[in-house]
């Protein structure tokens, strides 16, 4: 199985690829969002330890600008990166390709809590779930790093270098306020806190995933969709089904994109078609649509 190592340079994903360096089917990928000054130095420094490491590197490149939000930012880096595994599935036809992330503890409290506070609803408690991708901090290994502080102190046991990314220290963004907010917390508080969110998390682990079965063994082989399930099921329910059936084919739309392509299914007169992401068209027949 081929592992994509997204490394930014940072502390967190430094750790990540000193312990998957010595693994023969390891790639390190490295997005450089072009958002500040700095990033060309992130890329040549995660670059020039995967040479001292021999290990195969990649770098994608995009010119975002230093105004460009995180949610974008982690659109473009995603896109790269799935694209990479794309790539290399077609290279190697039957090749299983996971993408790594550093994401930890903290990370999964910061995340929750800014879903929570967009109201996503229950996705937001799993919001690091999502197919393609393995979260070894979070896999529940007691072998490996959990929390920031456990990776800064394997970082410094092991002396790896990394790099600061300087909007760590602005409070522009949402999830730098949060993280000063927890950090200032009573410490038996916040260790409470973490374990909750990390219980809360497995548990929505697993009812999304027997959620996704129940959906899996509804979808329709031929991708063909009646009409009529819309318009009796209830407005969340079609939601979740139509979301899960995208994804399974690729495509990602918002909530309220979600929201618009349900009424479009519910109310389009036939042969009427709904524009989708990277204008994919689906067409509105009397009585169906297909995926």
């Amino acid at each position: 199985m081929k592992k994509v190592l997204a490394v930014s340079g940072g502390v967190d994903s430094m750790v990540l690829l000193d312990l998957f360096k010595n693994d023969p089917d390891i790639l390190v990928a490295h997005f450089n969002h072009g958002t500040r000054k700095s990033a060309d130095e992130d890329e040549e420094f995660v670059r020039k330890k995967c040479e001292e490491l021999n290990v195969a590197f990649t770098a994608g490149h995009a010119k975002l600008g230093e105004n460009t939000s995180e949610e974008a930012a982690r659109e473009a880096r995603y896109k790269f990166l799935f694209g990479l595994r794309d790539d290399i599935k077609k290279r190697v036809p039957g090749e299983e390709v996971l993408i790594y992330t550093a994401h930890h503890l903290d990370d999964l409290v910061e995340s929750i809590f800014i879903n929570l506070s967009r109201g996503t609803g229950w996705r937001g408690l799993t919001p690091f779930n999502m197919p393609g991708t393995f979260r070894p901090f979070l896999s529940g290994d007691i072998l490996l790093p959990e929390s920031k502080g456990d990776i800064l102190t394997y970082a410094a046991r092991h002396k790896i270098s990394f790099r600061e990314d300087p909007t760590n220290s602005s409070d522009k963004y949402l999830r730098n306020r949060i993280r000063w907010a927890i950090k200032i917390m009573d410490p038996g508080v916040r260790f409470d806190l973490n374990q909750t969110m990390k219980e809360m998390y497995f548990s929505q682990q697993k009812i999304r995933t027997e959620i996704e079965e129940i959906l899996e063994s509804l979808m329709p082989k031929d991708g063909v969709f009646e009409r009529a399930w819309f318009k009796v099921l209830d407005d969340k329910t079609a939601i979740e089904f139509l979301r899960f059936a995208l994804e399974k084919n690729g495509i990602k739309l918002t909530g309220p994109q979600l929201a618009d392509f349900l009424t479009a299914i519910r109310t389009y007169v036939p042969e009427k078609k709904f524009n989708l992401p990277e204008d994919r068209l689906i067409t509105i027949h009397k009585n169906y649509f297909k995926i």
